[in-house]
């Protein structure tokens, strides 16, 4: 008896289209993005097509700009194999709920079957069948270090991460020419994230986004929440200003009205005496005293 033959099995129909649809996610982010089911605002559509290589964003509590970065991460994962990524955050805990983010975003795509299964997953590492990995990373300078050739690093509220933790990994770009992505809320005039943002210099791109700028957030809402938790907060949490402690004895802004480059230094200044300061002699019991 033989056999009857077995027709070949017709190709997808959809296959010129899918093809298309995933050429175009490679070529644009916010297509990505609009697959999940996701449309970004105008703001998060230019952070994510964005080429820039230094990237700040400072932004309103609720604003979504742990989104946009979850979406960045996925994309280049997805689009340049062999691509690690890197989710930094001053604590465990938050670079996981970053991870998460990354890890629905990718649910979404498999269900609309426009990405591969990861081939490697954890509660805090998941890594691609391209071999792009992405991992999530404690907020500790002693266990960051030894990752290198990072495509995308990704501080999340970054005004809280320590200064020495941002010094430990900005070196994983070095040879990599990799981008960095600042995202966060202010937290004072003061850190590495206040520097970037206020004397960092044209390498980075700004991007500020207030409570007001946000359609989602009802400005109802935010006139209750202001008379909730007074403008000191409100200022840094939604406004993304700036401002000094709370326990700040003088303000930023009077002490730099108080300097003047003209005046010369009453005192010596690292053991040089300068043209204009007053010659010291030891004193009584050590203590210098003005001849």
């Amino acid at each position: 008896m033989r056999a009857s033959p077995v027709a070949n099995p017709a190709p997808p129909r959809d296959l010129p289209a899918a093809l298309t649809a995933d050429i175009l996610a490679a070529l644009d982010p916010c297509t990505l993005a609009e697959r999940i089911g996701f449309s970004p605002d105008a703001w998060q559509a230019r952070a994510l097509r964005s080429s820039a290589r230094q990237q700040i964003l400072l932004c309103s509590r609720q604003s979504g700009k742990s989104t946009v970065s979850a979406l960045l991460a996925l994309h280049t994962a997805l689009y340049q194999p062999g691509a690690l990524v890197l989710l930094l955050s001053p604590a465990l805990r938050q670079s996981q709920e970053l991870y998460r983010k990354v890890r629905d975003a990718l649910t979404r795509m498999q269900i609309a079957a426009a990405a591969p299964a990861p081939s490697e997953e954890s509660a805090l590492r998941l890594a691609l069948p391209g071999g792009s990995r992405i991992i999530s990373l404690p907020g500790s300078e002693s266990t960051v270090r030894g990752y290198s050739n990072v495509a995308l690093l990704v501080v999340d509220e970054a005004s809280r991460v320590p200064d020495a933790l941002y010094q430990a990994v900005r070196p994983m770009l070095a040879v990599s020419g990799g981008r960095l992505l600042l995202l966060s809320t202010p937290f004072g005039r003061r850190g590495f994230f206040h520097h970037e943002w206020s004397e960092g210099g044209p390498d980075w791109e700004r991007v500020q986004v207030t409570a007001a700028d946000c359609p989602r957030i009802d400005p109802q809402w935010l006139a209750t929440e202001r008379a909730a938790i007074g403008d000191w907060w409100y200022q840094q949490e939604y406004l993304t200003m700036f401002v000094d402690p709370l326990d700040s004895v003088f303000a930023t802004e009077h002490i730099e009205a108080a300097l003047d480059p003209a005046v010369l230094p009453l005192f010596p200044v690292d053991g040089d005496a300068g043209a204009g300061a007053l010659p010291l002699d030891p004193g009584v019991n050590g203590h210098a005293r003005v001849r």
